[in-house]
C-alpha cells in the first residue's frame, strides 16, 4: 500500500507539472532564461550568450532520473555512493555521445540527441561494468543486483526522457507535423491538444516555418507516454516484478520514440526509416534477451523507505546539485541563438 501511494504522489505531482509546462513553454518568452557578455563588439554594446529553458529543463529531467534510479537500487540494498559512480561514468559517455551521434546522424553540429544517447548508453553499460570489475575488481559493484539494476536504469530513463521532452517544447525542436498534414480523423481526436509555437527562434519557426500554427503535440504525447510508463514501472518494480518492470518499460519506450517519429516534421536523416527509428527498433528487439542470459542470482525485495533515506546523504545531495549544473552548461548554452545588450547609467538616481 505504501509503494502504491507513492507511485500514486509521484503521478499527481508530475501530472501538475506536465499540465503547466503544455500550457506555457508553447508560448514566446519561454525559451531564453538570461543572457550573460561575452564580448564587447563597441563602447557599452556586447555580444551575448544565451542560456536557455532547454538546458535547464534537461537538467532538472537528468537529476531526476539519476535520484529515481538511485532510490529503486538503494532500496533493493546497493550502495548510493556506488551506484551513483557508474551513473557517473554511463553520463560522461552518454553526455557527449548525445550530441556526437546527432552530428553523424544530421550532419549539425549544434544539436542533441536523447534517442542516440540511449543506444550508446545500451551498448557501452556492459563494458563500464567490466572495466570498472578489471580495475576496481568485482567487489566495487558487488550487492548491485543485476537485474534489478537493469529495470532501476530503464525506469529512471522513462522519467526522464518523460520530463526531458519539455525542454524541446520550449526550445520548438523536435516538433510534430502540421494538422493539415495528418488524417482527419487523428486530427479530429487530438485537436484541442494542439500545440502553437510562437516565437521567431524557436527551432519550429525559424528551420519550417511551422510558428503560430496548429501542429501535433508529439513532445507531450511523448512525456505522457514515458512518464506514464515509467512510473507504472517503478509499481511493477517496487512489486519486486523485475523482469516485467524492464520488459514493459524498455519496449514500450523504444516502439513509441520508432512510432512517434511518423508524426515529426523536423529532420531526422534520409531513408524510410531514420537511424532513431532502426535504433529504438534494435533495442526493443535485442533489450528484452537480456534478462534470458542474465546471471541467476538471489532477488531481494525492495524497500521503499530505505531508498528515499538514501537520498539525504548529504555527498549525494551535492552531486546531484553538480551533476545538474554540469548538465545545464552543457545544454543551456545556446549556439543557435544570440543577442545584443548595451549597458548606461541612469543618471537620475545617481
Amino acid at each position: 500500500m505504501w509503494e502504491t501511494s507513492f507511485v500514486l504522489f509521484l503521478a499527481l505531482a508530475l501530472g501538475v507539472f506536465l499540465r503547466w509546462a503544455f500550457r506555457t513553454l508553447p508560448g514566446d518568452g519561454w525559451q531564453i532564461i538570461a543572457s550573460v557578455p561575452r564580448l564587447e563588439d563597441a563602447p557599452g554594446v556586447w555580444q551575448g550568450v544565451n542560456l536557455t529553458y532547454y538546458g535547464l529543463l534537461v537538467a532538472v529531467a537528468t537529476v531526476l532520473a539519476v535520484a529515481a534510479g538511485l532510490v529503486l537500487l538503494a532500496a533493493v540494498g546497493a550502495d548510493p555512493r556506488k551506484t551513483l559512480s557508474l551513473a557517473g561514468l554511463i553520463l560522461a559517455v552518454c553526455v557527449p555521445a548525445s550530441r556526437l551521434v546527432a552530428r553523424v546522424v544530421e550532419k549539425k553540429r549544434h544539436t542533441f540527441t536523447v534517442a542516440g544517447a540511449n543506444f550508446v548508453a545500451t551498448l557501452v553499460t556492459p563494458v563500464i561494468v567490466w572495466i570498472v570489475a578489471a580495475v576496481w575488481g568485482p567487489e566495487f559493484y558487488s550487492g548491485i543486483p543485476f537485474l534489478p539494476a537493469l529495470a532501476a536504469m530503464t525506469i529512471a530513463y522513462a522519467i526522464g526522457e518523460g520530463t526531458g521532452r519539455l525542454a524541446c517544447i520550449s526550445f520548438g525542436c523536435c516538433y510534430g507535423k502540421a494538422f493539415s498534414e495528418i488524417h482527419p480523423v487523428l486530427r479530429r481526436i487530438i485537436g484541442r491538444y494542439s500545440f502553437v509555437f510562437r516565437g521567431k527562434t524557436k527551432k519550429i519557426a525559424y528551420e519550417a516555418a511551422l510558428d503560430e500554427k496548429e501542429v501535433v503535440p508529439i513532445q507531450a504525447m511523448t512525456s505522457v507516454c514515458y512518464v506514464g510508463v515509467g512510473l507504472l514501472g517503478m509499481l511493477l518494480y517496487l512489486k519486486s516484478w523485475y523482469i516485467c518492470a524492464f520488459t514493459v518499460t524498455l519496449v514500450v519506450t523504444q516502439v513509441w520514440r520508432a512510432l512517434s517519429e511518423f508524426l515529426r516534421a523536423d529532420y531526422r536523416g534520409h531513408g524510410r526509416l531514420s537511424a532513431y527509428q532502426l535504433m529504438a527498433l534494435a533495442t526493443a528487439a535485442f533489450g528484452p534477451v537480456i534478462p534470458l542470459i542474465a546471471p541467476v542470482e538471489q532477488l531481494p525485495a525492495p524497500d521503499l523507505k530505505t531508498g528515499i533515506v538514501a537520498l539525504s546523504d548529504p555527498l549525494i545531495i551535492l552531486v546531484l546539485l553538480f551533476l545538474g549544473a554540469g548538465i545545464f552548461l552543457f545544454t543551456g548554452r545556446s549556439t543557435v541563438t544570440a543577442s545584443t545588450m548595451s549597458f548606461h547609467v541612469v543618471k537620475d538616481r545617481i
